[in-house]
């Protein structure tokens, strides 16, 4: 005949169970909470997805390969605002550094806060493509009607001309989104700069 279980056996054994379960959940949530400036820190560090690089100044000496880089601006849906390039491309040498302006204008009747999300293509360019300044660091406010040309200076680090996969390329796109902001930094209904095209530095 066997014996009948021991309720304080099982009491025990459903506590652990809980106390497991609950920290799995802990851990998951720290995890989650974690995972996007874990996930920006290695798309810094590696270039991972178009990323680029943030630098304090240019290299001391130009490098030998000239390439294309071209500019390309894009507005999110329900962002009342106007944004271009002032040149559509340039051509620019290793290690130079370049600076280029956009233009933008809030063409809306009321203060509008935007942030500019970027990425590079093709990807592997991203390592050695290096930011001194840019608009796309800080959120940006304009008063009605507006207008503001905004720098970005930047170059193309020498590295690039040894990287097996960038032989063949010559034109790199620099493009950027902007995505409307809400007050306090809040992102506004339906505006997410995550991914490939907003990825906010």
């Amino acid at each position: 005949m066997s014996a009948s279980p021991d309720p304080k056996s099982n009491l025990r054994k459903g506590r652990l169970i809980a106390a497991a379960a609950a920290a799995a959940c802990l851990a998951m949530l720290g995890l989650s909470f974690a995972a996007v400036p874990l996930y920006r820190m290695f798309c810094a560090a590696t270039g991972y997805g178009g990323t680029t690089q943030v630098a304090r100044t240019a290299p001391a000496n130009a490098g030998k390969r000239e390439l294309t880089v071209r500019f390309d601006a894009n507005v999110a849906p329900g962002l009342n605002w106007s944004f271009e390039p002032e040149t559509t491309q340039i051509n620019l040498r290793t290690g130079q550094t370049a600076t280029v302006y956009f233009k933008i204008v809030n063409r809306s009747d009321k203060p509008v806060s935007a942030i500019a999300g970027y990425n590079v293509g093709p990807d592997s360019a991203g390592l050695y493509f290096s930011k001194i300044s840019c608009f796309c660091f800080n959120e940006m406010t304009l008063a009605g009607h507006e207008t503001a040309e905004l720098p970005v200076v930047f170059f193309l680090d020498p590295a690039l001309e040894a990287e097996k996969s960038l032989a063949d390329v010559d034109t790199i796109v620099l493009s950027y989104t902007l995505f409307g902001q809400k007050p306090k930094g809040k992102l506004a209904a339906g505006e997410s700069p995550s991914g490939k095209t907003g990825k906010p530095l």
